[in-house]
C-alpha cells in the first residue's frame, strides 16, 4: 500500500522502470499489479470519505431538497460543474424537480430563472472559487436559500450559505494531489446517494419511474401495453374454420407472422377466436396425414386451445408468457372478453426495443 502522499511508480512526476517507446516518449508498463495498486489507493482515500462523512448534513441537505417548495438549481465550476450537472439529472429522473445552472451564464442573464422558494446548490471542491462566491449574494437577493457542499472546512462558500455540507477528502489519487479525480468521486457518491435517499421518502414507485423514461428499456418494460404494440385489422392473418389447409399457406405466408388466426364467423361485428394453425402444424400435419392434409379443412388440423393474452397486459409480461413454460411459443391472440382483438408477436416485441 502506498503512502497518503505518494502514488505507485511515480516519483516527482517522472516515470520509473520506462520500458516502452513510443513516439520517442518513454512509458513505464501497466499491469495488473499497478492497477491494483491505485484502485486500492483509491478505495482507501473513498472509505475515508465514508469513515468522517457527517450524516447528519447529509441528512439535512435532503431535508432541504424535500421542503423546497421551488425548483432545486444545482451549479459548479470545471469538474464540480459536470458533476453538479449529472446530479441534477439523477433528481429529475428519480422524481425531483432539479436543474443545471450554469455558474458563469448565472452572472450574464441566467440568474433569471431563480425564484422565491428554490434552493442552490453550490458543488465545489475549494470552496473558494470566485465565480461561485460571486453568485451568492444574487442568488439570495432573489430569495433563493444557498447549500454549500465542499470538502475545504472553513472556505468563503461554507461562510456564505445556509447550509454547508462538507464533503471529507483526504487526498487526490493524483500523484501531485492536484487532478480532481477523488473529490469527483465523492461528490458523485454523495449526490446519488442523496437522490435514491429522496426517491425512497417520495414512494417513488417503478411505474412513476418509468414514466421518467419513455424511450429507455426501463420505461418500455413498465409503460407499454400489448394493447400499443399488437396487429390489429388487415394485418392480422385470420381465415374461418372450414377453409381447405391448402387456401390457408397463401394467408400463412403473406402476413410473415408464423401463424394463422382460425375465427368464427364475425357476430355483432364481434370475432371469435377458435383455435390456431402455424408453420409447426403445417409440419406436423404433413407428417402425419401427407399431402391429403392440404384438402382437409384447417379447424381439423388447428390447436384449439391456444395461449392468449388480454390487451392490457404489459407487453413485457406477454412476451415472459411466450418464452416461458409450458412451451416456448411467437405469437400471442389477444382476446379481450371473449372477442379477438389482434396478434401480438415476439418479433414486434424484440423490435420496440423490450
Amino acid at each position: 500500500m502506498t503512502s497518503a502522499t505518494t502514488s505507485p511508480n511515480l516519483s516527482n512526476g517522472t516515470a520509473d522502470n520506462c520500458t516502452t517507446n513510443v513516439n520517442g516518449h518513454l512509458y513505464s508498463p501497466i499491469t495488473s499489479s499497478s492497477l491494483l495498486l491505485l484502485f486500492r489507493e483509491q478505495q482507501r482515500f473513498l472509505n475515508f470519505f465514508f469513515d468522517q462523512l457527517d450524516l447528519k448534513l447529509v441528512q439535512l441537505f435532503c431535508e432541504a431538497c424535500l421542503e423546497c417548495t421551488g425548483s432545486i438549481l444545482f451549479t459548479g465550476v470545471g469538474k464540480s460543474g459536470f458533476i453538479a450537472q449529472k446530479i441534477a439529472q439523477t433528481l429529475v429522473s428519480t422524481g425531483t424537480k432539479a436543474v443545471y445552472l450554469n455558474a458563469t451564464d448565472a452572472l450574464h442573464g441566467d440568474l433569471g430563472i431563480v425564484a422565491p422558494g428554490d434552493l442552490v446548490v453550490i458543488v465545489s471542491k475549494s470552496g473558494n472559487t470566485d465565480e461561485l462566491i460571486r453568485l451568492v449574494p444574487y442568488a439570495k437577493a432573489k430569495g433563493a436559500k444557498l447549500i454549500s457542499v465542499t470538502s475545504c472546512n472553513g472556505s468563503k462558500l461554507d461562510e456564505l450559505c445556509d447550509l454547508a455540507v462538507h464533503l471529507p477528502l483526504e487526498r487526490e489519487l493524483c500523484p501531485f494531489d492536484l487532478a480532481p479525480v477523488t473529490s469527483t468521486a465523492i461528490q458523485m457518491l454523495f449526490g446519488d446517494t442523496a437522490a435514491i435517499a429522496l426517491m425512497q421518502a417520495k414512494h417513488l414507485t417503478a411505474d412513476q419511474y418509468a414514466m421518467n423514461h419513455p424511450a429507455g428499456r426501463i420505461g418500455k418494460r413498465l409503460i407499454l401495453r400489448v394493447s400499443d404494440l399488437m396487429l390489429v385489422g388487415d394485418s392480422v392473418p385470420t381465415v374461418g374454420p372450414s377453409v381447405p389447409t391448402m387456401e390457408v399457406l397463401g394467408e400463412l405466408s403473406a402476413k410473415g407472422c408464423g401463424c394463422v388466426l382460425v375465427v368464427a364467423p364475425p357476430a355483432d361485428g364481434n370475432v371469435q377466436l377458435l383455435g390456431t394453425f402455424t408453420d409447426g402444424d403445417l409440419r406436423r400435419s404433413l407428417q402425419t396425414f401427407g399431402a391429403k392434409m392440404l384438402e382437409k379443412p384447417v379447424s381439423t388440423l388447428m390447436n384449439g386451445q391456444p395461449v392468449t393474452c388480454d390487451s392490457q397486459m404489459k407487453a413485457i409480461d406477454a412476451m415472459q408468457v411466450m418464452e416461458g413454460p409450458p412451451r416456448r411459443v411467437t405469437f400471442l391472440p389477444v382476446v379481450d372478453a371473449g372477442v379477438l382483438a389482434g396478434l401480438v408477436t415476439l418479433h414486434g416485441l424484440v423490435s420496440a426495443g423490450l
